[in-house]
């Protein structure tokens, strides 16, 4: 990676997850389609990642979001969710925070009291519907990539906690979805750490067991988070995804909360028209809703809307020195987790 600009990066959050957004300044990225993009710098080049999302210029709940001009001919924007494991294809949060700052930035013109924005991701195209005012972005709908169930009721054999039993989804990326007391704790913030742990590691022995392959898109072909899960009473779900080497989504989780819609779909608890509530561990809500259903690769499917809401709190400028010794970043484990050698 080489640039001699200056990095500009909006800082957002939604629901109180971070989600900035990288919106001047990056270095070209090679490919044809923002999934070829997204695989170089997971395969080939993997540093302006390591840069933006590992110390000293971040710190492990950091999320940058590389936007890029479309490869398709009907999105306005693209974007990359770069995390500090990889660059990943989709994330509900993260697509509210970049809708929110290219609207409020003046980068695609705001029509009140609506706008659509076409998002180019490596998962497919998300139109989202922002409602505005007073120049302020009040919430962004995403209509999102087709969810669909891989496998109902898969049993881990685990060494901590015996055999468990979760549900494998995919909802613009794959997730392995758990009921909270099968782990023995609950989604309360004095739990996070353990939440974190546990959810790492239970990804850890999924990867060799389970391999869900997305039947229309290579390579979307390993579980991408564990997400912790306790429904309420009043039908709504309060939510804890975890993300490696070590922490939990302080939002309520959008790719999950679609992958959620699925599986209640599946299991014939939730049809069109169905508007759930999903909740955070720190208390954000999402309302997620299944707009209708297809197929994915001959498997049933529902087209889902999630709705939240980002902040855009300030503005930041990063240069890379090439002295600088730290250029493609580090993470110790006393802040990013005990499996902080695994990225």
């Amino acid at each position: 990676m080489t640039f001699d600009k200056t990095l500009d990066i909006l800082l957002v959050h939604c629901e109180g997850e971070s989600g900035n957004v990288l919106i001047g300044g990056a270095p070209e990225i090679p490919g044809a389609t923002i999934l070829d993009k997204m695989n170089h710098l997971n395969v080939v080049d993997p540093s302006l990642r390591l840069f933006l999302t590992r110390e000293p210029r971040a710190q492990v709940v950091h999320t940058t979001n590389l936007v890029l001009p479309p490869t398709r001919p009907d999105a306005d924007a693209a974007f990359i969710v770069l995390q500090p494991d990889r660059a990943h294809p989709m994330s509900g949060s993260n697509c509210i925070c970049v809708v929110t700052a290219l609207l409020e930035t003046g980068r695609i013109a705001m029509v009140e009291p609506e706008t659509i924005v076409r998002l180019d991701t490596a998962a497919g195209l998300i139109v989202a519907r922002a409602r505005c005012e007073n120049g302020h972005c009040l919430s962004v709908s995403l209509d999102n990539v087709p969810a669909f169930v891989h496998a109902l009721d898969v049993t881990i054999d685990t060494p901590k906690w015996g055999r468990i039993m979760g549900d494998i989804a995919f909802g613009g990326v794959f997730y392995a979805q758990i009921d909270v007391d099968r782990v023995g704790l609950r989604i309360v913030p004095e739990a996070a750490r353990a939440l974190a742990e546990a959810g790492t590691e239970i990804k850890a022995l999924l990867a060799d067991e389970v391999s869900p392959a997305h039947p229309e898109i290579p390579g979307f072909d390993e579980i991408a988070y564990v997400m912790f899960r306790d429904h309420q009473p009043d039908g709504s779900l309060l939510t804890c995804t975890t993300l490696k080497p070590g922490r939990v989504d302080r939002s309520p989780c959008g790719t999950g909360s679609s992958a959620h819609l699925a599986i209640l779909h599946a299991r014939g608890l939730a049809r069109t028209g169905d508007r759930r509530i999903s909740h955070s561990i720190i208390g954000g809500t999402f309302t997620a809703e299944i707009l209708g259903e297809v197929t994915v690769g001959g498997r049933p499917a529902v087209l889902s809307r999630i709705t939240g809401r980002g902040y855009v709190f300030g503005r930041q400028q990063l240069r890379l020195d090439p002295q600088d010794p730290f250029l493609q970043g580090f993470a110790l484990s006393d802040t990013w987790g005990l499996q902080v050698g695994d990225l």
